[in-house]
């Protein structure tokens, strides 16, 4: 049997509004704005949910790679934001660990905090830093499951040389969920754990 390559490969219209960064002046909120414009023009395109991603190098704020919800599109319960972002920054760096000797610094700054998956997927990338915008308790209030999330796990994060800055623009990053939600977007993995019985 001939199994099927399976790849991220990110939308189009990513290019431009990638292109239209500054870095040289991005402070957190800054790049947590673009964060948030990746998860609105990905709902606007109809290319994945409402979650935008994004690595960068820590010391210059240079974009390293964007990243989108590409669940739906993808067919793949995997494709994250955070994972895709981090995917493809690592194919950029060519290291699955990007913070290697001899690596530049990276953080990722992501629309909403890690789900259950994308923690372990965040710790084991190798970034140094990680900002968030909306809280879990944002995500799971329009429906999407989290999973089993420690608690404490930001402090977690920390203790393992991993600064975690929390809430930034969170107002912002929980109106695109809302607005997701109420535009009929699909909540997929919202069984919380349940089994589907027919």
């Amino acid at each position: 049997m001939s199994y099927p390559v399976w790849q991220f490969e990110l939308p189009e219209w990513i290019e431009d509004l990638a292109a239209d960064f500054d870095a040289q002046s991005a402070s957190d909120e800054e790049r947590m704005r673009f964060v948030i414009g990746l998860a609105k023009e990905n709902v606007a395109h109809g290319t994945g949910g409402p979650f935008g991603a994004a690595v960068f190098d820590l010391e210059t704020g240079r974009l390293v790679a964007p990243g989108v919800n590409l669940v739906v599109s993808s067919h793949c319960s995997h494709a994250h934001a955070e994972m895709a972002a981090i995917a493809i920054a690592q194919r950029v760096r060519d290291t699955f660990d990007l913070g290697a000797p001899g690596q530049a610094p990276c953080e990722l700054v992501s629309s909403a905090e890690p789900c259950a998956m994308c923690m372990g997927a965040v710790v084991w990338s190798g970034v140094r830093r990680l900002v968030c915008g909306a809280r879990d308790e944002d995500v799971r209030a329009v429906g999407f499951d989290e999973g089993p999330k420690m608690a404490g796990w930001a402090g977690a994060f920390e203790q393992r040389g991993l600064r975690v800055v929390q809430d930034v623009l969170r107002g912002e990053a929980a109106a695109v969920l809302k607005a997701y939600r109420d535009g009929s977007g699909a909540i997929y993995n919202a069984r919380r754990g349940t089994p589907n019985v027919g």
